[in-house]
């Protein structure tokens, strides 16, 4: 018997053209040399109106050594906040620079994009402004309370320029709605959480660490760190706290807070810690978490906190503010949904912004259970 042929059916040309251009746009692959090699990749973004700078970093980036089962892929994506592609007047001006040059002077656009959702900020190819005359900073521990010279200054873009304008924020009154008096360091930063106070709310440092055994609190979080003083005090006692810093309120906060040899990390409320699960021993803020944030934010704070600490940490719920009733039918249902050990609970009337405000505070000191 005579061996059948299989014959292709005949198609119009067209349809054939039209089946392979739709093969090629669904396998969505372009073909490169890479020396002798042929290699495939996915295809490269299309052109859009984005910055060239934002774009290029966004694209997939191909790893030299091919697929990387750690990564699950022959590419690495770079990250960026998911906000970031709309607020594209800012991030225009953002990623429009001059590559390796020098980064434009503009923190106040950086810090609105990340205020508004695009955290983490995409990273630049261009250098910081240098400073003339620069001097280096103060030695520990004559950092921890001493105002550096102004030659130190390395900010441009807020209030006040010089540190004395810093430290005389409290008698420009009306200027500066938060954090008032905190960079003077001889005024009441210098009696913050060493036991001085009558406030039933204010707990000591002291009092806090005879909690648990002599040594073992060693290493935390400051979230919300202000001017630094929390940190300094607790560096005192051998305790290293990274304070999270933001430069609200035309101020340098995270400049001052590094100038005191504290580590400022600069990320928002919004942005999940960036520390790995169980490994801290004390994570501690003071006014900021409020009633001014959505109550979900609160409780999404609450558990991120309770995931970085360890077995036995500490969350110290410092001056948290809310109105009337709100503690009970609001912030303690969901503080329990936490499941965090209650070992201090204090709640004290608010008074500076008057007393028709119905505000009231909550100090409280929480610890992750052992097991």
């Amino acid at each position: 018997m005579g061996t059948k042929k299989f014959r292709i059916p005949k198609l119009p040309f067209f349809l054939v053209l039209s089946n392979v251009v739709t093969l090629l746009l669904c396998l969505n692959v372009v073909f490169y040399i890479d020396g002798p090699a042929k290699h495939f990749s996915r295809a490269p973004p299309l052109k859009t109106d984005f910055p060239a700078e934002f774009v290029e970093y966004t694209s997939p980036k191909k790893l030299p050594g091919g697929y990387n089962s750690h990564y699950r892929s022959d590419t690495v994506s770079y990250p960026v906040g998911h906000k970031c592609v709309d607020l594209k007047e800012d991030l225009e001006r953002y990623m429009t620079y001059e590559v390796n040059g020098t980064c434009p002077d503009d923190e106040k656009i950086s810090q609105r994009l990340l205020l508004s959702g695009c955290e983490p900020l995409p990273r630049r190819r261009c250098h910081n402004a240098g400073l003339r005359g620069y001097e280096e900073p103060l030695p520990v521990p004559d950092c921890f309370w001493s105002m550096p010279p102004d030659s130190s200054v390395s900010w441009t873009a807020y209030t006040c320029k010089d540190y004395k304008c810093l430290k005389n924020r409290h008698r420009n009154v009306g200027r500066y709605d938060d954090c008032i008096d905190c960079f003077d360091l001889n005024y009441h930063e210098k009696f913050r959480w060493i036991g001085v106070s009558n406030s039933p709310a204010d707990f000591s440092i002291d009092r806090v660490l005879a909690m648990k055994k002599p040594g073992t609190i060693r290493i935390g979080l400051d979230i919300g760190g202000s001017s630094g003083t929390f940190a300094v005090r607790m560096r005192e006692k051998n305790v290293t706290i990274v304070a999270t810093t933001v430069n609200l309120n035309g101020s340098p906060f995270s400049n001052f807070v590094a100038s005191r040899g504290i580590v400022p990390l600069y990320v928002s409320i919004f942005q999940r810690l960036p520390f790995f699960d169980g490994t801290l021993d004390i994570v501690h803020t003071m006014n900021v978490l409020s009633h001014l944030f959505p109550d979900d934010l609160f409780q999404l704070v609450l558990f991120d906190v309770y995931r970085v600490l360890r077995p036995g940490g500490l969350f110290w719920l410092d001056h948290f503010f809310y109105v009337g009733n709100q503690l009970w039918t609001v912030y303690v249902p969901l503080i329990e949904t936490v499941g965090f050990d209650k070992l201090l609970w204090v709640t004290q009337r608010k008074l500076d912004r008057g007393i028709e405000k119905d505000e009231m505070y909550l100090s409280a000191l929480f610890q992750k259970p052992m097991e």
